[in-house]
């Protein structure tokens, strides 16, 4: 029963923010809804118990790719200019102020509840899996080079980026 609704919720999450993607007219709320859809994704990945993919998954596309989208289209769109008086839903800040309250205490409530497990957990067995090793050995061993120039890419694209946008 629980497998199940951790499947729907999370298929909710892929399908509204793919929605979100296609129909929102905004760049940063289309980019925010593909962050929506890309935690669903994870949360597909914690159920079938793949949790190294679920990490990256947050990590590099929610967390890289898409701040980078983030970064390129507040840069190209600073001529722009919006009244953060003016709120368009007038329940957004309330609702946040809850949701940010309840995430507190179920945080709390999670270390509370675990403490004690964590400490009485059995310990990890130093020749099982090594398939972290074998990445990191293969990615900072035979593909250094490739790693460092992809990364050498994205640095030169987003100084680019900042000198074809800056004004005079």
């Amino acid at each position: 029963l629980m497998e199940l609704l951790v499947f729907v919720l999370a298929s909710a999450m892929v399908i509204v923010g793919a929605l979100g993607v296609i129909l929102r007219s905004h760049p940063v709320h289309a980019a925010l809804s593909l962050v929506l859809t890309l935690f669903g994704v994870a949360v597909h990945f914690v159920a079938m118990e793949a949790h190294f993919l679920a990490a990256v998954q947050i990590i590099v596309y929610a967390g890289a790719i898409v701040v980078l989208f983030l970064f390129v289209i507040m840069l190209l769109g600073v001529d722009r200019s919006e009244n953060l008086r003016i709120e368009p839903l007038p329940i957004q800040r309330p609702l946040a102020a809850v949701v940010g309250v309840g995430v507190t205490g179920l945080i709390i409530a999670a270390v509370v509840r675990a403490r004690d497990t964590i400490a009485s957990g059995q310990e990890l067995d130093a020749n099982g899996d090594n398939n972290i090793r074998a990445i990191a050995e293969d990615l900072f061993g035979d593909h250094v080079f490739a790693l460092e120039f992809t990364s050498f890419l994205l640095v030169v694209a987003v100084a680019g980026t900042v000198l074809l946008t800056r004004r005079n």
